[in-house]
């Protein structure tokens, strides 16, 4: 299977010198300076997302029970209360995930996000969508067929216009048509749980993590609750997401979520978007086929684990040469030579040599590089995936901390 797959994409850049193809000019994208690495307080936050959307995997296997019990990583998470749990199978674009409220700290003293709190009682909802767990869903998302987008379900589907006063449109999107397909589905259980303890909690802030699939319905599901309901509240945080959409729908996320580059500075940005260099998955559905990344990047440049604060590189727009969109392959997203030389030998991270094979064919990383985010997800375990075990836990850096 594998091996169709691969095929199939070298097939498409065959396809990359049509038309088709030619459709798509380079785009100039400005590689304004940005700090070489995250801080210690947002590399916590993101290291403890991590952990949450891994117990992901749990659904539709060993399962996750009250209070907030599973074979994976829930221990670590005392004050965690789920809610409910979702998994429509692989018949229904397989869509798996949990809800879970937070009403306290942890006895650590720290938040969801890992900031030292003291005594504070900082509440937090979590929706956590789950990722691929075969080849056989990893062929679902990688179905390429677009299909027009608009940011919430028509009427006679039990939906409602965004208000008439929103100042986000959606012009000429188009998205995934599976993705779509698994956000419709989840929403019909996430909506009706999540809105009365939205209610219940507004001041609570909802965090929506995903990992690989689950990054792409986060992403559907974090824009109808900005856009339609109108819930301001939120942050989202997704690993080895792949593109969703055209380029107007990119447009759209990165006003919806100020991304533009222009306001909130990275550590302050209400979406992170974390890909891993040699993973396939950020760089699919191909470019080539009118796909494109939404700005908000975090790139883990380290290719073993773990990695630490200063292997994570903040991104600037949606596709910055620095990051995942400057893989070797990438169609008009190549590294400049002044871009090489500055960075010398280390440059060979992204432009590689002459017979290397590109990142986004690299379909053997679906068991490596697209789980290898802070830890190996995917495996619902106790103590999580064999590899980690004996590996001692990442320091609990705070916000506070010096670099």
């Amino acid at each position: 299977m594998l091996i169709s797959l691969w095929l199939l994409y070298l097939i498409a850049t065959i396809v990359a010198g049509s038309p088709l193809a030619n459709q798509y000019p380079f785009r100039e994208q400005s590689d304004a300076t940005t700090a070489d690495h995250i801080s210690n307080g947002l590399f916590a936050s993101l290291e403890r997302l991590s952990r949450l959307v891994d117990i992901t995997y749990c659904v539709g296997t060993t399962g996750i029970t009250p209070p907030f019990s599973c074979a994976s990583r829930c221990k670590e998470f005392p004050t965690l209360d789920l809610v409910t749990t979702w998994n429509t199978g692989v018949l229904m674009s397989d869509s798996c995930g949990y809800i879970a409220i937070d009403h306290g700290t942890s006895p650590s003293g720290t938040d969801i996000e890992g900031d030292t709190v003291g005594s504070r009682n900082q509440g937090a909802i979590i929706v956590a969508f789950r990722g691929t767990y075969s080849i056989t869903n990893t062929v679902i998302d990688l179905s390429t067929i677009p299909q027009e987008y608009v940011p919430y379900p028509s009427p006679d589907q039990g939906g409602s216009e965004p208000p008439k006063e929103s100042k986000h449109t959606c012009k000429n999107c188009t998205v995934h048509m599976g993705f779509l397909a698994s956000w419709r589905i989840a929403r019909t259980v996430v909506l009706p749980a999540l809105e009365p303890l939205h209610e219940q909690h507004p001041d609570y802030p909802i965090y929506l993590v995903g990992h690989s699939l689950g990054g792409a319905v986060a992403a559907l599901a974090a824009l109808e609750l900005k856009v339609v309901s109108g819930w301001d509240n939120l942050v989202v945080t997704t690993f080895g997401e792949p593109r969703v959409g055209n380029d107007g729908f990119v447009k759209y996320l990165d006003s919806v979520f100020d991304l533009d580059g222009t306001g909130k500075q990275y550590e302050a940005q209400t979406y992170r978007r974390v890909t891993h260099v040699d993973d396939p998955v950020p760089l699919l559905p191909l470019s080539e086929w009118g796909y494109r990344s939404h700005a908000g990047e975090l790139f883990i440049t380290k290719s073993n684990l773990p990695p630490e604060p200063s292997d994570i590189q903040p991104c600037t727009g949606d596709e910055d040469s620095r990051c995942i969109a400057g893989s070797v392959g990438e169609p008009f997203r190549t590294v400049s030579q002044a871009l090489v030389e500055e960075r010398g030998r280390d440059a060979t991270m992204w432009t590689g040599g002459l017979w290397d094979i590109p990142s986004r064919f690299k379909l053997w990383q679906l068991f490596f590089a697209h789980r290898d985010y802070f830890w190996r997800l995917g495996l619902c375990v106790p103590g999580g995936d064999p590899i980690d075990w004996g590996r001692d836990k990442y320091p609990n850096f705070t916000t506070s901390d010096e670099l």
